[in-house]
Formats: structure tokens, sequence, C-alpha cells
């Protein structure tokens, strides 16, 4: 099956560089003395093609989807968390759903492959937000073959790509919730990077040292029965799940679109590496909120040569990091639109 997905241009423009440069260093600091939020400034600088940008209506999109592993034992929690969780998004009771809340940020929760049928609701101005995008329910046990077929992950793919253009703003910040989802990531990441099944295979939501070993060797069965999926699609398609594949379409057309993408934490990362093995300048529209505690994620980081804003430990998901870092942008973009130039303030610039 022929999948069309989003275009994703170069954003290289070297006007653009020198306008945000020269501002940045014309403003009232010593050179550089802002450290890394300058750079994050000139990198939201360049994704919207502005020296001023502007961040409107952020959009924190949170995907959800069951697994077929998680019948081997892969997670310490029962796939029913899965659909809880996500009623408790919606009910205002989650992390990420207090985060959103405190900032401002606009929550939808996308069903992309639950178990459990999610009932539909009526969203009341100012409240989380829930789409049903469901392709299955639940993927299949990529212990014994594909996770889906490659129509499924189209399909997948396509809701992805649609949700995006309903959605306002110039921002997606993403979430996510599946349990058993850190399974695909590392999955992803080794297959995809070439990187020792090992060196990816973490904790998740709180294995032990027994549940981590029994974890990855369901992991290396996975990897060996789907052996011949080497390529993005494919390794989605055989090892992935429906709310990874969901988000992938929906970083490419938000790339597409040159949104502002916040992402999140290991599994986020993981779409955004599919993404970006599909569509490389994907990257450049990508700022990514942390480093997680997941075992895997500092590695994923580096095969993206991404620099993550903050390291405090975290490992829920959900977009919570995304949300705690939130903040750092709108500060980046009032640097450059409000605090003073040397000239303007009537301050002397550095002696010779």
């Amino acid at each position: 099956m022929t999948t069309h997905l989003p275009a994703v241009s170069d954003l290289t423009d070297p006007q653009i560089s020198q306008l945000l440069q020269h501002k940045l260093d014309d403003k009232t600091k010593p050179l550089g003395s802002l450290g890394r939020l300058e750079a994050l400034a000139l990198r939201l600088g360049h994704i919207l093609g502005t020296g001023t940008p502007a961040l409107n209506q952020p959009q924190m999109v949170v995907f959800a989807g069951d697994h077929g592993l998680a019948a081997r034992g892969v997670s310490a929690f029962p796939s029913d968390v899965t659909w809880q969780m996500v009623e408790n998004f919606l009910a205002g009771g989650a992390a990420v759903s207090v985060l959103a809340r405190q900032h401002g940020l606009a929550l939808t929760v996308v069903d992309c492959g639950v178990a459990r049928e999610i009932a539909p609701r009526e969203t009341a101005p100012g409240q989380p937000r829930l789409l049903l995008r469901k392709v299955a329910p639940g993927t299949q046990d990529a212990s014994s073959g594909p996770a889906m077929s490659a129509a499924q992950c189209a399909r997948a793919l396509e809701h992805g790509v649609d949700l995006v253009r309903e959605l306002p703003g110039n921002v997606v910040l993403l979430g996510e919730m599946g349990i058993g989802n850190t399974s695909v990531a590392s999955l992803l990441l080794a297959r995809l990077c070439g990187l020792p099944l090992a060196d990816c295979t973490g904790a998740g939501t709180g294995l032990d040292a027994a549940g981590i070993e029994r974890k990855r060797a369901v992991l290396q069965q996975a990897l060996d029965a789907n052996a011949g999926a080497t390529t993005p699609l494919e390794a989605l398609a055989a090892l992935g799940g429906y709310e990874v594949a969901t988000m992938v379409g929906a970083v490419l057309e938000a790339a597409a679109q040159r949104r502002v993408i916040v992402v999140d934490g290991f599994i986020t990362s993981a779409a955004v590496l599919v993404a970006s093995r599909l569509a490389p300048h994907v990257l450049q529209r990508c700022v990514f909120a942390h480093c997680s505690g997941e075992r895997g994620h500092r590695l994923m980081l580096a095969q993206m040569q991404a620099e993550p804003l903050l390291d405090l430990g975290l490992r829920l998901g959900e977009g919570s990091g995304a949300a705690l870092a939130w903040p750092l942008l709108q500060s980046a973009c009032a640097v450059l639109a409000e605090m003073a130039s040397f000239e303007s303030a009537g301050v002397a610039t550095q002696v010779p």
C-alpha cells in the first residue's frame, strides 16, 4: 500500500540566521550570556521564519494506544491502565492535564488504538478534548510477527496528518500513553540505529532487574520475528504501535506546516526518529524538551544530534516534560521581542 507523506523542506536561510543573530547580539547583555536560551530563540525564529517569533495557540496532543507485547509481561502495569489514564487525562487529573492547564496549553487526547472502547463525549470550552481515531483495538504481539499490517500503519499515519490539519496554532507538543510503549521505542531504536538491544531497554513503568531481563528477552524475540523489517516504514509497522504511527504522521504534517514541534521523552522521540528517517528536515522543526531517565533515551537523542532543554530525571511520558519546558520557549520569544537593544536603551557597548 502506497503511503503519501507530507513533504518537508529545508529551512536553511542565511538571511534569517543573520537577522536573528544580530538581534540577539544587540540586546543589552554580553554576547552569548543567555546561553542555550539564545540557541532556542534562534531555532524558533528559523522554524517560524521571522526575527520576532510568536507562539500561537499551542496544542498538547496525547496519542494513546495498546500493544500486544504487553501480554508478554514487558510492563509493570496491566494494559487496562491505558484506557484508565485516557479517562484521567480527560477528567483533568493526570500530570499532563495539570501542567497543560497551568500553562494554558489546549489538550487533545487521541484514541489511536486503545483496546477498550472509549465513549465519545461533548467537550466544554477550555476542557481536554477527545478524538477517536482508532485503527484497531491494540496491535498484535510483535514477538510473533508484525504488530500491524502495512495498511493499518498507513491508516494511522493518515490519521496523524489529518488531525494536525484540524488543529489551530503554530506549536504542537507531543505526548503519549500506552502500556508497553517503551518496548516499542526500544525496538525502533535498536532496529533503525543498529544499537545493541540491551543498551536500548530500560525499566519502563518500573520493572525490577529480573523484569528488565524478561523484557529484553521478549524484545529480542520481536526483533528476530521481524528481521526483514528494516526500512523506517517497515520497522514502524512491524515493531511500532498505533499511537506511535499516528504521531509520526502528525510530526510530518506539523513539520510540513512549519509548526514548532516540542518533543517530550523516549516514546515521542521514537516517533520523531522514524519521521526524521523519512524526512530528515523534520529535525529542524523540533525542540527536544528533556532527557528522560529511561535507558535508551540519551542514545536516541544522540542519534538525532538533539540537545534537550531539561534533565530532571523524568520518565513519566504523557507530554509532561514538554509541558514543563514550555515556559522556556515563551521566554526565548520574549527576549527577542521585548528586550532592549544597546542603542534603544542608551547603554554603552563593550569597550573595543
